[in-house]
């Protein structure tokens, strides 16, 4: 339901976690005095790397492109020190934690700078020695706190318009499905009494002929306990007053409202099966990972950013342009300079170079030529280094684009997605731009081999002779 049924404000929601969260970190005994939420410190998909304090962003790979120690980015030349001989590796969970989803925002802020006061030393050593590690056990547990006591969700349920975003197209998204003959269903995590407030709020206004969002599904789930929902059994209750009152149940029957249960349950009482169901969400573990894993369901990962980010990748795309016809300068620049020192390194054993230019220069033009190049391809990387820095800076300036690591390669996040979600998109009312019957297909997969490049030409190169450089 949250982030896909419904749209929060993230500022409005995880500035207000964020406070609650500081709140418990006060009482426990923890100097937060003087700091303040800042939502542009992080995004979806980075990884904590809770044994040394930092916030990295890996490639589809593991290998690690940008980080961050406490609230300080870290130079190139310190992730590679620190990096350089290992991958981020999720299975790894006592060491790395993944931002699945934007309700991870606010733990992350809370942990940087929670760094930032255990390097200065600024915790009180009565708390007992910390390491980076602990230091996160202790600030999760003061998040959950702020989860579990309610505070939280009771001003989220008494001003909603503080927090939610409404999408008028979102309940006739629904309705379109439904009356196409589709079997929708609810499964959150979220109690009964929030889930009843907030769908009220976001659908009811929206609905035709009084209808309520009950209306819209075939059965209802609430306190899920999900991804264990997927995997397991839990006992089942049916909601029978509008007050939440519960009784026990050992069947689920369409048009019910319940509370825990299991997925097995579900495709029992629906009558469907594996990749029957279609499984909307906005957790790639919680929701899509583990419904794809377990149950062979087909998956639909909402990632909201992606608007913000399409926006992003239009106004950076002339910074774009220029950063890739450098690199491609650099690119021909090298090899030429490759080519000379294999003709260099040829000529010393007595063999032809592979270009006629390269063979009949002779050894000091050559050695001139390389000189020259080099200093070239240096001022084409004092030119790329900046642009490279601030290529997806319009998304954020911290972290740049969030489905990219680097100019060429897909972010760590864009991998997960790829891997467990058949179809991806940043809201669900996305969907009623099609029809309830549309069949999605993938696009076309490239691969390296598919593409034919034009080979830079070598026996009718020209290389630089020993003219003076200038700027």
């Amino acid at each position: 339901m949250d982030y896909t049924l419904i749209q929060y404000n993230v500022n409005a929601w995880e500035g207000r976690a964020y406070k609650y969260g500081m709140d418990n970190l006060r009482s426990m005994g923890y100097p937060v005095d003087g700091l303040k939420f800042d939502p542009e410190l992080v995004i979806r998909g980075l990884i904590m790397d809770k044994e040394k304090g930092n916030l990295v962003k890996a490639d589809r790979f593991g290998y690690v492109k940008r980080a961050m120690h406490g609230t300080r980015m870290v130079s190139n030349r310190t992730i590679s020190e620190i990096y350089g001989r290992e991958l981020v590796d999720l299975r790894n969970e006592n060491r790395w934690e993944f931002l699945n989803t934007l309700f991870s925002v606010s733990e992350a802020v809370m942990y940087m700078q929670m760094v930032d006061r255990l390097d200065e030393g600024a915790i009180p050593p009565q708390l007992g020695p910390l390491d980076y590690n602990s230091l996160y056990k202790v600030v999760a547990k003061a998040l959950f706190r702020a989860h579990v006591e309610g505070r939280l969700k009771a001003e989220i349920v008494n001003e909603p318009e503080r927090f939610v975003e409404p999408d008028a197209e979102l309940p006739l998204t629904l309705l379109d499905q439904r009356e196409a003959g589709k079997k929708l269903l609810l499964i959150t995590n979220s109690d009964y009494q929030y889930t009843n407030k907030m769908m009220q709020y976001a659908y009811n206004q929206f609905l035709p002929n009084n209808m309520d969002w009950r209306d819209l599904f075939d059965m209802v789930i609430v306190s899920a306990r999900k991804p264990e929902f997927f995997q397991m059994s839990h006992p089942l209750y049916e909601i029978v007053t509008k007050d939440g009152l519960m009784r026990p149940c050992f069947k689920a029957n369409p048009g019910g409202l319940y509370c825990g249960g299991s997925a097995q349950m579900v495709e029992q009482a629906l009558g469907v099966h594996g990749d029957e169901t279609l499984y909307v969400g906005d957790h790639i573990y919680t929701d899509v990972s583990q419904s794809k894993v377990h149950l062979r369901w087909r998956t639909a990962l909402i990632c909201s950013e992606l608007e913000k980010e399409v926006n992003a990748l239009a106004y950076g795309k002339d910074h774009r342009a220029k950063l890739i016809e450098l690199m491609n300068q650099k690119e021909v620049v090298g090899d030429v300079f490759n080519q000379l020192r294999l003709a260099l390194q040829r000529r010393n054993s007595g063999r032809e170079a592979q270009t006629n230019a390269a063979t009949t220069m002779d050894t000091d033009e050559l050695a001139d030529s390389m000189q020259n190049l080099l200093v070239l391809m240096t001022r084409i990387d004092q030119k790329i280094a900046p642009m490279l820095e601030a290529d997806g800076e319009y998304f954020n300036k911290r972290w740049g684009y969030l489905s990219r690591a680097g100019l060429w390669d897909k972010s760590h996040l864009m991998r997960q997605i790829e891997k467990y979600a058949d179809i991806y998109t940043s809201r669900v009312s996305n969907f009623l731009r099609f029809t309830p019957f549309m069949y999605f297909r993938s696009q076309a997969q490239s691969l390296a081999h598919d593409c034919h490049s034009n080979w830079f030409d070598m026996s009718t190169a020209s290389f630089p002779r020993s003219e003076p450089v200038t700027h």
